[in-house]
């Protein structure tokens, strides 16, 4: 039987093209932390995280890095104009605030008593409760 040269299926497929596309960062905060910024235009502001983008590894956080887009009116009767919106940072310019003493910390796992893994802060040892 002769070999298919031209066709696709004849040779290695192209998964790792999809595999490439479907990867995730491990990102360190989740949605309702409140977070400080610690590098960058808008070090030492503080917020909390409204949308995580794994696949940037960014993290979008209210009032931090507000940036102008210039939106055209769609109808007759809206209003065309500027307006301010956050833009995303890299979620390495991020620190999770400990929840007691509201200073910024970096994050341990445990697994408590009844099996279930919880954040704990590295500075006080304390539980950091996940926000849905």
């Amino acid at each position: 039987m002769r070999v298919l040269t031209y066709r696709k299926t004849a040779k290695k497929r192209l998964h790792a093209r999809h595999a490439e596309n479907s990867k995730r960062m491990k990102v360190h905060v989740s949605k309702g932390d409140t977070v400080r910024v610690m590098r960058g235009e808008d070090k030492g502001k503080e917020g909390k995280v409204i949308r995580v983008f794994l696949k940037t590894g960014r993290v979008l956080i209210e009032g931090v890095n507000l940036v102008k887009m210039h939106r055209k009116a769609r109808t007759a009767e809206e209003q065309s104009g500027i307006r301010e919106a956050p833009a995303p940072v890299h979620s390495s310019n991020v620190m999770l605030l400990d929840p007691k003493s509201g200073r910024p910390t970096r994050t341990k796992s445990r697994i408590d008593e009844d099996g279930t893994k919880e954040r704990v802060s590295a500075k006080n040892g304390e539980p950091i409760p996940r926000v849905h």
